[in-house]
């Protein structure tokens, strides 16, 4: 392992968790590496959706989870809206069969906070506390005040995380794309900012009454970072996550094709400032990639008609390197704690030693995605070209991903 760069286990505090990588794993002479090659620990998404049971046609678990250690994650979280929900024991345990089956790395099942998501009646918690990373139904915002206050109760209770997709549907208006000049000058429906910083507000609230732990996902907008920054300043007990797309697109970059299309949608110019400010600041705790892999078709109906969601769990390390750590708006020791040590404290996934990535951050690429591992293609980032190539992903010991 000669050349390859070890440094930032140090500078992030985690020198006890440096691996001993064996020469039969990685030839770095074999792999003509650049001087800026690195080894560092194993990325941890909190939201990812791999579509089984239920969706195998737009991504599997085995496809999930090969596409996550090609991005050099080593653990993630499924997200729950599949068929059947994972809302009981007995539910979850037929997708959890299929993780210890086919996943390549740590896949930590959700459980829904409502039975079927559909708001109604709340869950078995209970009966699954014990077997899930935390409970959400992303896809689909908790709209009754009372539903949520009762979840974060029970949630309190088990020590475990409320999750929260944070959408009003009475504020959606048959929107899907974000409620700006894009719309305007393009006559497309949009979707407001406050269907997303509303119920934000309202769990907030909740959130002081209660003392659950509350983590937001994907957040988009300008209002929410800046509730999220006062009661963080409050001592309410709440973190947040954004998504790369967030960081480095805004509603100017918008297309008419289905890959500019995911849910919550890309906002202005201003709404990006502010979450890049979230994430120079702390407001903002992780980088997730709420990777939602869908098929072509699906995602072949523009703008107004396809499915919202995205790939992004292979493009989001280069993405972020490329535009945040090589412009130095960050460096790379606070993008390891977003996508390593924040979600991983937060949710509390155990570090292993023996999880980790190597890569030529020198190597350039344009990204292609009939070259992704998952089955979903749809991504706006395709033909940008970014630097970081991973060269091995490494779980338990054992080479998940190697180029």
């Amino acid at each position: 392992m000669g050349g390859v760069k070890k440094e930032i286990y140090d500078k992030i505090g985690m020198a006890e968790f440096l691996p001993e990588i064996p020469d039969a794993l990685f030839c770095p002479s074999a792999l003509s590496c650049s001087q800026n090659t690195v080894v560092l620990p194993g990325f941890c998404d909190v939201h990812v959706h791999f579509r089984e049971p239920g969706f195998s046609y737009k991504e599997k678990i085995a496809t999930g989870s090969a596409a996550a250690a090609h991005g050099g994650y080593t653990a993630v979280c499924a997200m729950p809206n599949l068929d059947p929900v994972p809302d009981s024991v007995e539910n979850l345990s037929i997708e959890r069969e299929i993780i210890d089956r086919d996943a390549v790395i740590d896949v930590l099942p959700y459980g829904a906070i409502t039975v079927g998501e559909r708001g109604e009646r709340i869950s078995d918690l209970e009966g699954m506390a014990d077997k899930v990373v935390a409970f959400s139904d992303d896809g689909r915002g908790v709209q009754s005040a009372d539903m949520m206050l009762e979840a974060m109760k029970r949630a309190k209770a088990l020590g475990k995380l409320i999750v929260a997709h944070c959408e009003d549907n009475s504020l959606l208006r048959g929107g899907y794309i974000h409620d700006g000049e894009y719309a305007k000058a393009h006559s497309h429906r949009g979707i407001c900012s406050e269907s997303e910083w509303g119920p934000i507000k309202r769990d907030i609230d909740l959130c002081r009454e209660t003392g659950c732990g509350y983590h937001v996902c994907h957040i988009s907008t300008k209002e929410s970072v800046e509730l999220i920054r006062k009661a963080k300043a409050e001592g309410v007990n709440i973190t947040c996550e954004t998504a790369p797309h967030y960081l480095v697109m805004d509603d100017s970059d918008l297309k008419e094709d289905g890959r500019f299309k995911m849910n919550p949608p890309l906002r202005d110019k201003a709404d990006r400032e502010a979450l890049l400010q979230g994430i120079k600041d702390g407001t903002i705790d992780m980088i997730a990639t709420d990777h939602a892999p869908h098929s072509a078709e699906e995602k072949s109906k523009g703008l107004e008609k396809s499915a919202f969601g995205i790939v992004g769990i292979e493009t989001a390390f280069p993405l972020l390197y490329t535009k945040l750590v090589k412009t130095g708006f960050i460096t790379l020791e606070r993008l390891m704690e977003l996508l390593v040590i924040n979600p991983r404290k937060r949710f509390d996934i155990p570090m292993n030693r023996n999880d980790y990535s190597v890569w030529d951050l020198d190597k350039e690429f344009t990204v292609d995605p009939e070259e992704f591992i998952s089955m979903g293609k749809a991504t706006p980032f395709e033909g940008w070209k970014l630097s970081g190539v991973c060269l091995l992903t490494v779980k338990d010991g054992k080479a998940v991903y190697k180029k």
